[in-house]
């Protein structure tokens, strides 16, 4: 099934032009079980991370690790403006929660109030990502890994055997 979905698109001439030209190695595009769920284990690993320009992290882990580079620049954008407040909200409890700290009171969601607070927001922060940013990411591999192997295996033909008598 999600093997299917990925493998549908055939190869396209704009693209296979745009590759040549600028010299795009291809298995940073490539379709396949590896590449695919490297590329959403990745990508999700940074877009946990409050931090500017996380799609440039994705594209510096390019020299150490092979993967599909859309699809992981695909899963930062998990982290966009409508859900970084919640996102970093639950990451800064989580970190309060591991440190045993109380946390604020009377939390704003002002530039103002973040700039005031800042010392006490940052290692909360940050050492509550570390939970999310790993173990999602990583349960995400792992499902897309199996769902993968699943669909392969649904889509061999049924051999059926017949006993004789």
């Amino acid at each position: 099934m999600i093997r299917q979905l990925f493998k549908k698109k055939g190869s396209n001439v704009k693209l296979d032009a745009f590759i040549k030209k600028y010299k795009i190695p291809r298995e940073y595009l490539s379709i396949n079980r590896k590449s695919i769920s490297v590329g959403v284990l990745i990508g999700l690993f940074w877009g946990f991370i409050p931090m500017p320009m996380q799609m440039l992290a994705v594209l510096a882990m390019t020299p150490f690790f092979k993967f599909n580079v859309p699809i992981a620049i695909s899963m930062v954008w998990l982290s966009n403006p409508l859900t970084m407040p919640f996102m970093y909200y639950m990451e800064y409890q989580t970190g309060n929660l591991l440190l045993g700290k109380e946390g604020l009171e009377g939390i704003e969601m002002t530039l103002d109030w973040f700039s005031n607070n800042w010392d006490e927001i940052i290692v909360p922060l940050y050492i509550g990502t570390i939970p999310y940013s790993l173990g999602i990411s990583t349960l995400c591999y792992a499902i897309i890994n199996r769902l993968w192997i699943l669909s392969v295996k649904n889509a061999k033909p049924k051999i059926f055997k017949y006993k004789c008598y």
